[in-house]
């Protein structure tokens, strides 16, 4: 019997001893063991710490697309996984949440990248000005904890609750040591074996310890952070863990809690809401069995709807069949162990002691595909507690599985008041089709709650329902539910950041924020600032502008334009009682004359406007005021390329615009005179700006020449079974399809990719070695078409004019190609300068 492994400081090693038995949830059959015994611990976290500064100096585009790439490799392998799971009882829906669930967090974690800097660490929040002069500030930066993140898991989603902590922590640049439940650690180790041989992450970025290491808090540091997932008894002994108060440890504790469900006054049996109550509950009781931290352990509704709820519900769970989770009719697999239903039927003991049960049993059930006694199955339970503010032990004891309590109210501030007596959830819902209801619920729980779902026919279609957390929205709550914060987008990044109040002047804060900070120096630069790429374009770049004066003419010629015909800017008998003076400029048209004014005008890098960010109006401007622009890059911010655009990435610019007679008149005051601030707007301007091409050489006809003088038939590629003379008859049959020659063929990509495959002409990615052309055989090389390599040089050499000549004369001429679909004369260049680029460096002629 094979033992589920654990991949600790760079190799995958057994555990000693024979360890603890797994069994199949489904059949009982013991198929792999589990120990830690003669593991290392600190060993193992020093490890970690060591090994995680190549993860802490990449940056957060860098670890995001790293995020994302693996996202994209497991799911390819996903099929695998689900295999697996069935034995942890799980149906396909079940496996669905725990696998795919688990994918989606880190694309979504991934996405963040595009919230935070183009570096290590993050900038948080606004400058302050710690001074009347703006010359000494502060800032707040955050940067990755030098520690490990001790992820210690339940056993109900092996997947999803290690990649939806791993994907947060490996964004704030943290490695991470797992340690998974040991019922359900196999499924953990069969995806860590895939991550681990993606190459994707760096060494230490994840270490699986497959099981309960009961010292691994023994060593943990105040740089650490443990998370903790699983029961609030279990939280509790591990929270005051004096190793934990030491050091200071961050600890977040996710727990089991009594989540409720209300259903609203207004949701009466006939209405969409009722329904959708109905249905919710008995997804939230059958679906991983009820295993879930997020599950309905309450079922609270208005007193009068008692019967109908309790009915509806048992019709709902009828349709429920239970079994083997490998058969499509089945819709409820297994608990996960044996130990677990034993529990669970303990635990409904004690609530049952005042509680009916009016739905299943916990002993008699039929089982499709599945011996139910080998098995660890259970029949959904539901009871009523018709005295739920008197008896207290469905507000304090929880049933880990399909198991559910239904209670009735009175009125709405019952119903808060139930469900603040759960001592604090991860969730709570309620079923309302009225607004009013759902602000008085929402305000009235929300102190005891981490997530509250509004359930209603307008969100039905698109929710994704009461037991969901989702990577975006925080994932934890108070009380019972231990008192953390899980996910939350930015938030839960954070978590795993040390956060540092930075003070100093502008110019230093400048330089140790990446971000440029109003007042400090600025600098000069011997071309305009659009006229450099995204590398080469650095915060603190600054170009003054010329004046100009705004004149009567201007007003009103843009509000004729505009027809923005405001009082001030129209109507000068207007102005007494107002802040304004004389007939004033609009706001946006000094905005347009300051983008006039420091605008390149010649083709370059910057390829478009990207928005508007801030625009503050200082004072008012009015005619004859003469202005001048000082702009100045801001920060950058790296972008993902996407359809028929160049690599790119987001400049800020920052935009200060000045009073030129304001400066003339401070400048004849006398020394030591309090001068008149100049500045009368700010604003930031965000535009797109291409990065360099440096990935091919350009096909100039001397290039390509100079290329070919290079190549004999002697020459052997590097890759590939093209001879030279084939390679260059390759080519030069590609130039007959590009210059319109050849055009009796059918596109061979696939019409729903041929998109894709067309914008990828636009990156800088070179094509893959050995990729196959469509009408070339695959191993085969076919005849030549001529006598030898010098005439099949001149050849290509021939139709390579034929297709610049062919293009001179048809500019607007739009061919097919066999791979890439239609393209235009630009996309023809570009498909050229990567097919040369990649044939040349074949054969070693670059």
């Amino acid at each position: 019997m094979n033992k589920t492994q654990h991949y600790v400081q760079g190799t995958w090693q057994n555990g000693q001893g024979d360890g603890t038995l797994i069994h199949d949830s489904v059949t009982g059959e013991a198929f792999t063991s589990v120990t830690v015994n003669g593991l290392d611990i600190p060993s193992i976290l020093e490890y970690g710490r060591e090994k995680g500064n190549v993860l802490r100096k990449m940056t957060f585009q860098e670890r995001g697309n790293m995020l994302k790439s693996l996202a994209l490799y497991l799911t390819k392998r996903k099929e695998q996984f689900y295999e697996l799971s069935y034995r942890t009882g799980a149906t396909r829906v079940d496996s669905w949440i725990d696998i795919e669930g688990g994918f989606g967090n880190l694309f979504a974690n991934a996405s963040l990248r595009k919230l935070f800097p183009n570096q290590s660490y993050h900038v948080e929040g606004d400058p302050i000005d710690l001074s009347r002069g703006g010359r000494f500030m502060a800032h707040h930066i955050m940067v990755p904890k030098q520690g490990v993140a001790v992820h210690i898991n339940a056993f109900n989603f092996p997947v999803w609750g290690m990649l939806e902590k791993c994907a947060v922590n490996w964004m704030a640049g943290m490695p991470a040591v797992v340690l998974p439940a040991p019922q359900t650690a196999y499924l953990t180790e069969a995806v860590v074996k895939e991550i681990i041989a993606s190459g994707i992450l760096p060494e230490g970025a994840l270490q699986l310890i497959s099981g309960t290491a009961k010292n691994i808090l023994e060593t943990v540091t105040s740089q650490d952070v443990v998370t903790f997932t699983g029961s609030a008894k279990v939280g509790k002994i591990l929270r005051q863990h004096p190793r934990l108060t030491e050091e200071s440890v961050p600890f977040t504790m996710e727990a089991d809690s009594l989540n409720a469900s209300v259903l609203g006054e207004d949701a009466v049996p006939g209405t969409p809401e009722f329904d959708l109550f109905i249905k919710e509950v008995r997804k939230e009781m059958t679906v991983k069995a009820g295993q879930k931290c997020t599950a309905i352990r309450r079922i609270i509704v208005p007193e009068k709807l008692t019967e109908d709820v309790q009915i509806a519900l048992g019709k709902q769970l009828d349709k429920v069949i239970i079994g083997d989770p490998r058969l499509k009719e089945v819709r409820m697999g297994a608990l996960v162990s044996q130990q677990q239903r034993e529990s669970v039927r303990e635990q409904v003991a004690k609530i049952s002691e005042t509680a009916a049960i009016v739905y299943g049993n916990v002993d008699h059930l039929d089982t499709l595909g599945a011996d139910s006694e080998k098995g660890a199955f259970l029949k959904p339970i539901l009871l009523r507690e018709d005295h739920p503010f008197k008896n207290e032990a469905c507000h304090t004891t929880e049933a880990f599985g399909p198991v559910s309590t239904l209670m009735p109210y009175k009125n709405l501030d019952e119903a808060i008041k139930l469900a603040q007596m759960g001592k604090g959830s991860l969730v709570s819902s309620i079923a309302t089709n009225n607004d009013a209801i759902a602000k008085e619920y929402v305000v009235g729980a929300a102190s005891h709650h981490g997530r509250i779902l509004v359930l209603n026919r307008e969100s039905a279609k698109q929710s994704t329902g009461h037991g969901s957390p989702l990577p975006a929205l925080v994932h934890g709550g108070p009380g019972r539910a231990g008192g953390g914060e899980e996910m939350g987008g930015m938030r839960g990044i954070k978590h795993y950041m040390q956060r540092t109040a930075i003070q100093g002047s502008p110019t230093t804060l400048t330089a140790v924020t990446g971000i440029y900070q109003p007042k400090a120096a600025y600098k000069n630069t011997e071309k305009h600032p659009f006229a450099y790429h995204w590398e080469d374009i650095q915060p603190g770049m600054s170009l003054k502008t010329h004046n100009r004066t705004v004149t009567d003419t201007d007003i009103v010629n843009f509000g004729n334009i505009t027809w923005d015909h405001f009082y001030a800017h129209t109507d000068i008998t207007s102005l007494d009682g107002s802040i304004f003076e004389k007939r004033t400029a609009h706001g946006y048209f000094i905005i347009s004359m300051a983008a006039g004014l420091f605008v390149y005008p010649n083709k370059g890098p910057v390829a478009a406007n990207y928005g508007l960010e801030e625009i503050r109006f200082l004072r008012p401007i009015y005619h004859n005021d003469t202005l001048y622009v000082r702009l100045t890059c801001k920060q950058k911010v790296d972008r993902d390329s996407r359809g028929q655009e160049h690599p790119s990435g987001i400049v800020k610019w920052y935009v200060e615009i000045f009073d030129a007679n304001v400066d003339a008149a401070n400048a004849t005051l006398p020394e030591g005179a309090e001068k008149e601030d100049s500045l009368v707007c700010i604003a930031t301007i965000l535009t797109m700006v291409e990065k360099k091409q440096t990935v091919f050489e350009e096909m100039t006809t001397e290039k390509i020449r100079a290329c070919l003088s290079k190549l004999s038939v002697d020459t052997t590629p590097k890759w590939g079974i093209m001879t030279p003379q084939h390679m260059v008859e390759h080519l030069e049959y590609t130039y007959k399809i590009a210059s319109g020659e050849i055009q009796d063929f059918e596109i061979s990509t696939p019409e729903k990719y041929v998109d894709v495959v067309h914008d990828s002409l636009y990156n800088y990615k070179k094509f893959p070695q050995n990729s196959q052309f469509p009408q070339l055989e695959k191993d085969t090389l076919a005849p030549l078409r001529h006598p030898d390599l010098e005439t099949a040089k001149m050849k290509f050499l021939e139709q390579r004019f034929t297709y610049l000549q062919f293009f001179k004369e048809n500019p607007d001429a739009v061919l097919k190609n066999l791979v890439f679909g239609e393209l235009n004369r630009y996309e023809s260049y570009l498909l050229e300068r990567k097919h040369l680029n990649h044939h040349f460096e074949q054969f070693d002629l670059l």
